[in-house]
C-alpha cells in the first residue's frame, strides 16, 4: 500500500482538521484555484461590452449568478457530501441571477446594487453556515430542524468563513502586489511583458480568481489554524468589549440628560448610525460569550461587558425606530425607508433577546441567548430571501403613499420629489406619474410630464432638504426670450450642469451658438452663471476650442509687436440688475 506522502507529494494529516471525518484534499489549493480563475475569465467574458452601450441586463445577472454560486462553493465543499455543496452553490447561483435581472430592471436606468441584492448575498451569508453544520450532522435524524441544529458547530462555521474570506482577500492583495513588484522588476531591463498582462483586465479576474480560491482551499486543508486565527480574532474583539460597553452606557445616559433633539434632526443617518452600532454590540458580545459554556470568556469583566452590549442593542434600537417613524411622518414613505424599518426590527428582536436571556438566565445569561441567536438567525436569513424576491412591491407601496400626500396637500407640487416618483418606485411611480399627467392639477400635470421625459436622473446633485424645488427641469426653468424654447439636445446639456440640477433656473439667448445661464441650489442663496457653447462638434456643451480666451494668440515678438487697447462690445448676464459672471464678446 503506497503511502500518503507518496500518492500526494505532500503530507497533510488529518489533525489538521477539525473534522476528523473530514479526509486530506491535498490538490484542494489547485483545484480551488482553476475553479476560481476559470469562474474569474468567465466574469470578465460576461461583463465586457462596450462602455458606450448600455448594459444588458442579463450580463450582470449571468456575472452575478457566477460569482455566488462558485464562491459558496468554494466555501463549502468538502470530499464528503460534495454533490450536496455543488447542487447548494448552484442553487443560490440561480436564486442570486434572478434577484439581480430583475433588480436591474425594476427602475428606468436602475442598477442591480440595490437592496434586493445585498439582500439575497445576506440570506446566502446566513444559509452557508447553516448548510455546512446540517451536512455535518446529516447522519443525525437529531437535527432535522434547523433550529435544532448544534450551536457550537453552527457558530464555528460561521466565524471560520468570516475569517477565511478576510484572509483570502488579503492574500488578493498581496498576490497583485507581488505580481506588480515583479512586473517593475522586468521593467528595468525593457521585458514589459508582465506589466502589459497585468493590465488586461481578463488577466486580473483570472489572477484575482486563482489567489483567492487557492487561499481558501489551502486555508481550508488546515483548518485548525484557521480555528486559532479565529480564537484570535475572538480574543481581540472581546477585549474591545468593555470600551465599547462604557461607551454605550455613557452614550444613553448622556442622552437622557442633553435630550434626543439633534438626533430626530439627523433622521435617517441617526438610525443608520444606532443600526450600526447595534450591529457591533452584537458582534463583540459574541466574540466574549464564544460558541459554548466552555469557550466562554472566564474574566468576568469581559463576561458582563457581553450582558450589557446585548441588553444595550434594544435602547439602541428603539432610538432608531423612533428616528425613523419622524422621518417617515415628514416626509412619506419611500422604498430605503421601508428597508430601514425591517432593519429596526429585526435590531428590535435581537435587543429584546438579549433582554430576555439576562433576566431569565443572569449571570448565565449566554446559555439563554445562544439558542435565542440561532433562531433569530435562520429568520435572519428567511426573511432577508423572502424580501430579495419580487414578492412585495416596496415600490407601490412608496408611490402610493407619496401620491396621497400629494393630493392631500401634505406637500406642495414644487417640494414634491417627481424625480423619486420617476426613478426609484418601479413601474407604480411611472404609472403614478401617468395618472398625475392627465388628471392633476396644471402644475402637477405639468411637473409628471416633464418628470416623464426624463431618462436620466442626476444622482450627486440628489438632496432630501425640502427647501429645494425638486420639480423636472422644464419647470424649473425660465427661458429668455420666452418665445424662443431651447433645443432639446441645450436641455440635456443644461440639466448636467450643477447650477441647474436642482431649484430655479434661467438661461438667455446670446445668439446662435450661446447660451448664457443661471442657477440657485435652493432660493435666497448665491446665483452661479456660466455659457452654453454650440461647438463645433454640434454639441451644446461650457468649453468651446473656438471660444477660449487665448484663441487670438500667436507667436508674435511682444518686444518690437504694436500693442494697442481697443474697445469690444461684449455682453454679460444682469439678475435684478447685478452683474452676473464674466464679460462674453
Amino acid at each position: 500500500m503506497t503511502s500518503e506522502t507518496e500518492q500526494t507529494g505532500e503530507r497533510i494529516d488529518a489533525t489538521d482538521r477539525i473534522d476528523a471525518r473530514d479526509q486530506p484534499w491535498a490538490s484542494r489549493p489547485w483545484a480551488m484555484a482553476a475553479l476560481c480563475a476559470l469562474s474569474g475569465l468567465g466574469f470578465w467574458a460576461i461583463t465586457e461590452h462596450i462602455v458606450e452601450e448600455p448594459l444588458s441586463s442579463w450580463r450582470p445577472a449571468a456575472a452575478s449568478g457566477l460569482a455566488v454560486a462558485t464562491i459558496i462553493f468554494t466555501f463549502a465543499v468538502e470530499l464528503r457530501r460534495w454533490h450536496w455543496a455543488a447542487a447548494f452553490a448552484v442553487l443560490w447561483g440561480v436564486v442570486t441571477a434572478f434577484v439581480v435581472w430583475n433588480t436591474g430592471g425594476y427602475n428606468v436606468g436602475g442598477s442591480f446594487a440595490e437592496w434586493p441584492f445585498f439582500s439575497v448575498l445576506l440570506a446566502a451569508t446566513v444559509a452557508a453556515p447553516l448548510f455546512q453544520t446540517k451536512r455535518d450532522v446529516a447522519d443525525s435524524w437529531t437535527f432535522w430542524r434547523l433550529w435544532q441544529l448544534p450551536y457550537r458547530q453552527l457558530h464555528l462555521h460561521a466565524w471560520t468563513d468570516a475569517v477565511l474570506g478576510a484572509a483570502a482577500m488579503l492574500f488578493v492583495g498581496i498576490t497583485f502586489a507581488l505580481a506588480w513588484m515583479i512586473s517593475s522588476l522586468f521593467m528595468l531591463i525593457d521585458i514589459d511583458f508582465v506589466r502589459e498582462l497585468l493590465q488586461k483586465d481578463w488577466f486580473g479576474w483570472m489572477l484575482a480568481g486563482a489567489a483567492f480560491g487557492g487561499a481558501i482551499g489551502l486555508l481550508r486543508e488546515r483548518d485548525k489554524l484557521v480555528g486559532t486565527m479565529q480564537r484570535l480574532v475572538m480574543i481581540i474583539l472581546s477585549v474591545l468589549a468593555p470600551v465599547l460597553a462604557v461607551a454605550l452606557v455613557l452614550f444613553l445616559v448622556s442622552s437622557i440628560g442633553t435630550g434626543f433633539a439633534k438626533l430626530w434632526e439627523s433622521g435617517f443617518s441617526a438610525t443608520a448610525l444606532m443600526l450600526a452600532v447595534a450591529a457591533a454590540a452584537v458582534l463583540f458580545a459574541n466574540a466574549v460569550i464564544g460558541n459554548g459554556d466552555e469557550d466562554r470568556s472566564p474574566n468576568r469583566v469581559l463576561h458582563w461587558s457581553a450582558a450589557i452590549l446585548a441588553v444595550t442593542v434594544l435602547p439602541l434600537a428603539i432610538i432608531a425606530a423612533v428616528a425613523m417613524q419622524l422621518r417617515i411622518a415628514d416626509y412619506g414613505w419611500t422604498p430605503e425607508r421601508i428597508w430601514g424599518v425591517i432593519a429596526v426590527v429585526i435590531a428590535l428582536g435581537y435587543g429584546l433577546s438579549g433582554l430576555w436571556s439576562l433576566v431569565r438566565g443572569r449571570a448565565g445569561f449566554d446559555a439563554v441567548l445562544r439558542p435565542l441567536q440561532q433562531k433569530l438567525a435562520i429568520t435572519l436569513g428567511a426573511l432577508a430571501l423572502f424580501l430579495a424576491l419580487p414578492i412585495v412591491d416596496f415600490g407601490a407601496i412608496s408611490a402610493q403613499n407619496q401620491l396621497a400626500r400629494l393630493r392631500s396637500g401634505a406637500i406642495a407640487a414644487d417640494k414634491f420629489d417627481w424625480q423619486a416618483m420617476a426613478f426609484d418606485f418601479g413601474p407604480a411611480g411611472r404609472r403614478a406619474l401617468r395618472d398625475l399627467a392627465r388628471t392633476g392639477s396644471a402644475g402637477q400635470r405639468t411637473s409628471a410630464t416633464a418628470a416623464l421625459a426624463q431618462t436620466e436622473r442626476h444622482w450627486e446633485y440628489e438632496t432630501v432638504d425640502p427647501d429645494v424645488d425638486h420639480r423636472p427641469l422644464a419647470v424649473r426653468l425660465r427661458v429668455i426670450p420666452a418665445d424662443r424654447p431651447l433645443p432639446p439636445a441645450a436641455m440635456t446639456a443644461l440639466g448636467s450642469q450643477y447650477q441647474c440640477a436642482q431649484g430655479a433656473c434661467v438661461a438667455a439667448w446670446i445668439d446662435e451658438r450661446r447660451i448664457a445661464f443661471a442657477g440657485q441650489s435652493r432660493a435666497n442663496e448665491g446665483v452661479i452663471s456660466a455659457i452654453l457653447y454650440h461647438n463645433s462638434n454640434g454639441d451644446w456643451a461650457t468649453y468651446d476650442e473656438n471660444n477660449r480666451p487665448d484663441r487670438h494668440m500667436s507667436s508674435a515678438d511682444l518686444s518690437t509687436a504694436t500693442v494697442e487697447l481697443r474697445s469690444v462690445t461684449a455682453h454679460r448676464l444682469f439678475v435684478d440688475g447685478k452683474p452676473q459672471g464674466e464679460l462674453v464678446e
